[in-house]
């Protein structure tokens, strides 16, 4: 059975929702974030094996809870998602996808989003895996000229390009 899980976040807030394979990740997905200057984040991994608990980090309260609070209604073997405020995940992207354990990179986004979860027996334990992610909307069309120019004037105006 497939369940829809949606993401509860503030608008403005970006996260990344991805997979990793081992415990460590935390503290390694901490040390990714902590190198970017004033960015303030909260972390939540699902261990998958053991004693299958949420283990988090992270340097703001905030962020932690929203991270912590989302990791327990996905419940997925080795997700984590991480919160993040005063960054974008473009800042840390790269550094995240070079941490050692992670697997896979579902959505880095702002967007509502909804996370499809599949859930079956394993054994006499039940087992959750991430099987889709739905990130924001349907596309509504294809961009026009003054879209174009509008596009490119606000990756200048935000620092993205010069």
């Amino acid at each position: 059975m497939i369940q829809e899980i949606e993401i509860e976040k503030p608008p403005e807030i970006n996260f990344i929702l991805a997979q990793s394979h081992f415990i460590k990740s935390v503290e390694d997905l901490y040390e990714a974030m902590v190198n970017v200057p004033n960015a303030k984040f909260g972390i939540a991994f699902c261990e998958a094996s053991g004693k299958c608990l949420i283990r988090y980090d992270g340097n703001d309260e905030e962020m932690i809870q929203l991270a912590v609070k989302n990791a327990e209604k996905i419940s997925a073997g080795h997700a984590f998602i991480i919160f993040m405020k005063g960054c974008y995940p473009i800042n840390v992207l790269n550094a995240i996808k070079n941490v050692p354990e992670v697997c896979r990179i579902y959505c880095a986004t702002a967007n509502p989003t909804k996370v499809l979860i599949y859930e079956t027996k394993i054994g006499e334990e039940i087992g959750r895996a991430i099987v889709g992610i739905v990130d924001g909307y349907r596309s509504k069309g294809v961009e026009s000229e003054e879209d174009k120019k509008e596009r490119k004037e606000f990756l200048r105006k935000i620092g993205y390009k010069r």
